[in-house]
């Protein structure tokens, strides 16, 4: 008789080849088994009748500020929001205080972890004109997923905005970078013409369409130049996903939750909350992005969760700060778009499991299949909940989507075969660990 230490029952599983109602056997913090266990003995068990089991999903895309300010977010806070919304792993920033762009940074984090981290982690480092020769070692360290480059300003001192640089950057190593597109230049022009106290509107016409195309459109020429993936990060308009579509040998797309559920509405409804780089844009922009998942341009869904104080976000614009959370409404919010039917589940795990390992070569993560780690988000389609400030864990305290009423809400999060969240009960100590990416 087969022996497992935990087998999930009767969940309807969504595996690489479709959805099933069967069980998962777990051993040794894998998958050691899917099908039909009934005769299998088990020391634990737990009825999934009733609930979808999708392999841990993972928001390659988070700020969790530290270093920085303890008081906006911690790495502590920031993935226990995660497991709380149904994340087992995040991939967190290097734009912190310090900012993370060297070998003794790198090993910092990966012992700071220990112990503090709910759900696994991965590590960008940030790369600098100083740094440009070492970005070749810095990118095969441990548990490094890729270097990032902020080509237009955002929060903290990381900035590469001309083109000698940037291909310089390129030409330092071989695996896919990801980028921060948007033009400097066009943004630093720009500026003189808007003052203090305009409308936080202001923001998506100072950051305007171009501003990101014109910035995407550099990197492509660079990139085609020197054959260097890239991955650009928060694509936010029309013209850019488009554009894209021509460079897929080379370039995978990541569009945030914030692109594809907000619109340009939101500056007057939460002023400075609706703030963020690049900024929200209107309809025709999240149409776009909706499409853009619907035909496959779009590899990575994430939050972009970048924590402010309420002090920072209510400041008149634009010396409010830039950036929203999001790593613990980004499960929630994700499924409300699949009971909406803007997508399927099959799709949502594309996009934030298999996607993610694809892109940053992920290994033993992104699918539910015989030999990947065991990690699973366990949602309950049929559960109606209304996101809640109270029920948010990040220091910061607030979230821009307070009030909004999903269909759809993870009820358990498992972390390599353990629970670590259930019913919104965070169970055990910290376990997390950093993730492994092929070198």
């Amino acid at each position: 008789m087969a022996h497992y230490e935990l087998v999930l029952r009767g969940g309807t599983c969504v595996l690489p080849w479709g959805e099933q109602v069967t069980d998962v056997g777990i051993r040794a913090g894998r998958i050691a088994a899917i099908g039909d266990l009934s005769q299998a003995h088990a020391e634990e068990e737990i009825d999934c009748r009733g609930l979808h089991i999708l392999p841990g999903l993972i928001d390659s895309h988070v700020h969790l500020r530290e270093p920085g300010d303890p008081a906006v977010e911690t790495i502590e806070t920031g993935t226990k929001a995660a497991i709380l919304g149904g994340l087992t792993a995040v991939f967190d920033m290097p734009n912190t205080a310090p900012s993370i762009t060297t070998r003794e940074k790198i090993d910092w984090k990966r012992d700071f972890i220990a112990g503090r981290a709910w759900c696994d982690m991965g590590f960008y480092v940030g790369a600098l004109k100083t740094n440009i020769p070492s970005l070749a070692d810095l990118e095969g360290q441990p548990n490094v997923c890729a270097i990032k480059v902020f080509a237009g300003s955002s929060t903290g001192d990381l900035l590469i905005e001309d083109d000698a640089s940037l291909e310089a950057v390129m030409r330092s190593g071989r695996r896919r970078i990801a980028y921060h597109s948007e033009d400097e230049y066009r943004l630093q022009a720009r500026r003189p013409n808007y003052t203090t106290g305009m409308p936080h509107r202001m923001h998506a016409e100072w950051r305007d369409v171009e501003c990101a195309f014109l910035g995407t459109r550099r990197l492509m020429a660079i990139a085609r130049k020197t054959n260097r993936p890239a991955h650009i990060l928060h694509v936010s308009t029309a013209e850019e996903l488009g554009y894209l579509k021509d460079y897929r040998d080379l370039c995978t797309v990541e569009v945030l939750l914030n692109h594809l559920t907000q619109t340009d509405e939101a500056y007057d409804r939460l002023k400075g909350y609706a703030v963020m780089n690049p900024p929200i844009r209107d309809a025709r922009h999240m149409e776009a992005a909706w499409a853009a998942v619907a035909d496959g341009t779009v590899d990575t869904v994430g939050s972009d969760h970048a924590p402010h104080s309420r002090a920072s976000k209510e400041k008149p614009w634009p010396e409010c700060g830039s950036g929203l959370t999001g790593v613990q409404t980004l499960v929630p919010l994700m499924l409300d778009h699949v009971s909406a039917g803007r997508l399927s589940l099959s799709r949502l795990t594309d996009l934030m499991a298999a996607g993610p390992a694809r892109v940053y070569g992920m290994v033993g993560k992104g699918r539910l299949a015989a030999g990947y780690d065991a990690d699973f988000t366990i949602v309950d389609m049929k559960r109606s909940r209304t996101i809640e400030e109270s029920w948010i864990v990040s220091p910061c305290g607030w979230t821009p989507f307070a009030g909004h009423r999903c269909t759809g809400w993870p009820v358990m999060t498992i972390l390599r075969g353990q629970a670590v969240m259930r019913e919104d009960e965070v169970i055990g100590t910290p376990a997390g660990a950093p993730v492994r990416f092929a070198p």
